[in-house]
């Protein structure tokens, strides 16, 4: 019995050694391997980079466009690009020849980075089919990774086509004044109804909740960081038609699969990206023309915009590029939903959706009943809409809202009839039909006992006197104006007036719709004061009023507010005054081409300087063309009486 157990244990150590030796073994065989492994590909990656300076790759558009470079003034490239984990390289911000070395030496290796957590290859898929199609790089030496989480995102999309959506300017929002622009991606075969399903790719600044007056000053000066998203469209087309009733633009653009395919790419690698968001220049626009641009490098989009970018000048662009798009649909907001249908009322029906607006029990009333079936429909389906809107715009009668609309749905549904397939049209005329953003005029004029000539120059956007064509009706934001005057008889040139901004918002009145007016004013004029003939008067101002449309003529808008004032100037003794009071006035389209603006300002000062204030102006502009314009207007002010007939030109 020992003498087996002896036996067995030998055995069992023999065994054991046997293991060790094999395992020792398989460690040499595996360094060998890794050696041979690292030996084969360092000489092959020295290859590709020697193969990539000598065709002058990093210098290549394509590579500047899929890193975001832009030439310096002196010299040398900078990406507008602001995530560190968007580089292969330390330096890769500036130094593209660097980046590209980098990447390449990223593409040998599975280890993860930016913030999508991937391989080189599978985070930045653009920049490797790029490469591998200038390099043809060798499977063997340079084994390809399978992307799952690419394909799959994309597999999702069942793209067939792109196409660029604008939402019309939200007055409410310092960053949405000028319009927002995004892209959708449609699938095969979807109708204009079920294209609301599909994705966009939505680039917009990350805004912390309960920013106030911050939000503006930071947007302005790059203090948030812009993010690529992708969104449901129907997400936001209940943001921007349902929420913030801004009239919705799609531009179908013609590419082809390709196409779509490079730019969804470069889409998924932008993922690791993020920008400085400055409102008025790398904004929501700026950066998806950068996407439009690597998807056929032969767009030069972004080049068209040095100092800042308005989203209706690219969609403006975009629409001037020949065949690039395709056709072009409107959406409208439910405001313009109401409103376009409330045309087609009768007086008796517009009482009738008035009193079931109040009260939803009215829907199944007598009056109503008595109308042909037809009617009956349109007009429970106008209060429903108009119920609808108000729920979403007063969290107070959210609630109330909910219950009418259920009543009238209610009552709508015992009808059993299709609601009728309106044509909604628009009030503003699609955004490309209109004026250029910047202006220039020239003109000249009397002032007093002296004669002068005038150049101004605005940098946007758009105010109550331009041609309101594929614009949002009765606005006003104009910013970075600068008026040059030459008096002739005292040989004195100056600065007349100078605009930062000025804002105006009339959203007129009526059974329906209760909204204020108001408005916003900062700059300089040069005024008539005391023993001062011609001083520089710097003003702040603001109010809030009320607005009401009338159609006598073509069409009317009346407005009054109720303003404040602040003044500083060397003509007044104090230096400053400050006060309120009250302005009124309209505007009438007397033709197409034809509008007449007067105004009227009564302030009384009650510090600093007390003083009064009485002014009126008398405007009218006549449309040349798209981008041409005459004016001649009439102002008053204390004694001063200004005379100006101007042409201006759009850019």
């Amino acid at each position: 019995m020992l003498g087996l157990r002896s036996s067995t244990g030998a055995l069992f150590f023999y065994l054991l050694s046997i293991v060790h030796i094999l395992l020792a073994l398989l460690a040499v065989l595996l360094l060998a391997t890794s050696a041979e492994a690292e030996d084969s590909t360092t000489p092959y990656l020295q290859h590709l980079i020697q193969r990539a300076h000598q065709a002058r790759l990093a210098h290549q558009r394509e590579w500047h466009l899929l890193l975001h470079y832009r030439a310096n003034l002196f010299g040398g490239y900078t990406s507008e690009q602001d995530d560190s984990g968007f580089f292969m390289s330390s330096s890769g911000k500036t130094d593209p020849q660097a980046e590209l070395e980098a990447t390449l030496t990223q593409f040998f290796s599975d280890g993860m980075v930016g913030r999508s957590k991937q391989p080189a290859q599978c985070a930045f898929v653009a920049r490797y089919a790029w490469l591998k199609e200038q390099l043809d790089f060798d499977p063997i030496r340079l084994a390809p990774i399978h992307c799952e989480r690419f394909e799959r995102w994309i597999e999702e999309f069942h793209a067939r086509s792109v196409t660029l959506v604008f939402p019309a300017a939200f007055m409410n929002n310092p960053a949405s004044m000028f319009g927002h622009t995004l892209l959708r991606v449609d699938q095969e075969g979807q109708t204009a109804q079920t294209r609301i399903l599909a994705y966009t790719i939505n680039y917009a600044a990350d805004v912390p909740k309960e920013e106030g007056v911050a939000y503006p000053v930071r947007g302005i000066f790059g203090g948030y960081r812009g993010y690529f998203s992708t969104i449901p469209y129907y997400l936001k087309v209940q943001e921007y038609r349902d929420i913030e009733n801004r009239d919705i633009w799609e531009y179908r653009l013609n590419f082809s699969a390709q196409q779509i395919r490079r730019l969804l790419m470069h889409a998924w690698e932008l993922g690791n990206a993020s920008f400085d968001y400055f409102f008025f220049k790398e904004n929501c626009s700026y950066h998806l023309l950068s996407l439009l641009e690597y998807a056929d490098p032969s767009l030069h989009l972004t080049d068209q915009f040095l100092f800042w970018t308005v989203p209706a000048d690219t969609v403006r662009l975009l629409a001037a590029q020949p065949r690039l798009v395709r056709d072009i649909a409107f959406r409208p907001s439910r405001v313009t939903l109401i409103r376009r249908k409330r045309e087609q009322l009768s007086a008796p029906e517009h009482d009738l959706v008035k009193r079931v607006v109040r009260d939803a029990s009215a829907s199944q009333s007598e009056e109503v009943r008595a109308l042909p079936l037809s009617r009956q429909a349109f007009v429970l389906d106008v209060a429903s809409d108009y119920v609808r809107y108000t729920g979403e715009h007063d969290e107070e009668l959210a609630a109330i809202s909910r219950d009418r609309n259920r009543q009238i749905l209610t009552a709508r549904s015992l009808l059993r009839i299709p609601s009728e397939d309106l044509s909604i049209l628009p009030f503003a005329m699609q955004p490309e039909l209109g004026h250029k953003t910047s202006r220039v005029s020239v003109g000249g004029g009397w002032r007093n006992n002296d004669t002068f000539e005038e150049v101004t120059m605005r940098a946007a956007y758009h105010d109550l006197l331009d041609p309101e064509s594929g614009y949002t009706p009765d606005a006003q934001i104009e910013l970075g104006s600068i008026s040059l005057r030459h008096y002739n008889r005292v040989d004195h040139t100056r600065i007349e007036r100078v605009t930062l901004a000025n804002v105006l918002s009339l959203s007129p009145m009526d059974s329906l719709f209760h909204a204020p007016s108001w408005k916003f004013n900062v700059g300089m004029q040069t005024i008539r004061h005391g023993e001062c003939e011609l001083c520089s008067n710097w003003n702040i101002n603001g109010g809030i009023g009320a607005a009401t449309e009338t159609h006598l003529l073509r069409r009317e808008v009346f407005f009054a507010f109720a303003e404040v004032e602040g003044n500083y100037s060397r003509a007044y003794e104090e230096r400053h005054r400050v006060g309120g009071g009250a302005s009124a006035g309209f505007y009438a389209d007397l033709t197409e081409r034809w509008r007449l603006l007067a105004s009227t300002t009564y302030l009384r000062y009650a510090l600093g300087e007390t003083s009064d204030d009485f002014r009126w102006s008398v405007g009218q502009r006549y449309t040349l063309a798209q981008n041409w314009a005459l004016r001649l207007e009439y102002s008053h002010r204390d004694h001063d009486n200004d005379v100006l007939f101007t042409v201006q030109a759009f850019f």
